[in-house]
């Protein structure tokens, strides 16, 4: 099999795991491609020893399956890369939470000899397509997590119009708005209190960041259709966060969001219960009296 490897180059600490997964692989035979910034973090930086490999820059690669090793926001960044390859993704948490990055550290040698085995899920997960005439947002307009509108340089808060398929919604006044996939109801969206969502389902929600009225909640709709978002600000611009990554707009920008048409593969072992990771990572139930 071919690797493509994508790592987190600001965990020098964590270095070790590069240096273990690089090495089990190198025992299956593995044909390694790896993004030339974190290869050479590893050899140039830390001074380790790994087997030979084409670096790659970029989206320039092709492989059978792409490693992400660090957090999670290391695997949205793999991701971005991966785009509409068709390529799965693996990710190895050395971060925190890890709800996309979720093989520990430790499973490295056994999730990888079950890979070769065959035995491993894939899941489908959906992706945001951003649509608007921005030029810096038109370079990458994909997000698998969320898109967030929010307010820029000033304590005040914007003004959201937001419409589906055309219908009016509402206008938020807040602090801003996230649009989640499921997969990311677990992250910005679920900070804010958005509801989370089974990865599974076709569905997107819409969440407003610390909106001005009480009775203003989340609402959950079906990832076909199509929103619309006219924002108004006082300082007349505003920040739009795909995945993270953040542009100042200007306040005529109109934003329109639906689903991609492609999504992203996330390898899963399996016996992977969602629901498992879940009361986990969330530690629901736990007592910590």
């Amino acid at each position: 099999m071919k690797f493509a490897i994508i790592g987190n180059t600001y965990q020098a600490h964590k270095s070790s795991h590069a240096e273990n997964l690089f090495h089990i692989l190198e025992q299956h035979g593995a044909e390694l491609c790896v993004c030339r910034k974190f290869y050479h973090f590893l050899t140039d930086d830390l001074h380790l020893t790994l087997p030979k490999a084409e670096l790659f820059d970029g989206e320039n690669f092709q492989a059978d399956m792409v490693i992400s090793i660090g957090g999670d926001g290391t695997f949205l960044k793999a991701a971005q890369r991966v785009g509409k390859k068709n390529i799965p993704i693996l990710g190895i948490n050395t971060g925190r939470l890890g709800f996309l990055a979720d093989i520990s550290p430790d499973d490295i040698e056994s999730t990888i000899d079950e890979i070769y085995n065959r035995k491993y899920k894939v899941e489908e997960r959906s992706v945001l397509h951003l649509k608007c005439d921005d030029v810096n947002l038109q370079q990458a307009p994909y997000a698998l997590n969320e898109i967030a509108v929010l307010k820029r340089d000033s304590s005040s808060m914007i003004s959201i119009k937001v419409a589906i398929n055309g219908a009016p919604l509402t206008t938020y006044q807040a602090d801003g708005l996230v649009i989640a996939t499921p997969t990311g109801s677990t992250a910005y969206s679920l900070s804010v209190g958005g509801p989370i969502m089974v990865p599974h389902c076709n569905t997107i929600a819409i969440t407003p960041v610390a909106p001005h009225s009480l009775n203003v909640r989340p609402i959950v709709i079906c990832d076909d259709w199509e929103l619309t978002l006219d924002v108004e600000s006082r300082s007349h611009n505003f920040l739009v966060a795909v995945d993270g990554r953040s542009e100042s707009c200007k306040e005529t920008t109109r934003l329109t969001i639906c689903k991609a048409d492609y999504s992203i593969k996330v390898v899963k072992r399996y016996n992977h219960i969602f629901f498992d990771a879940l009361r986990n990572k969330m530690m629901w139930g736990a007592d910590i009296r």
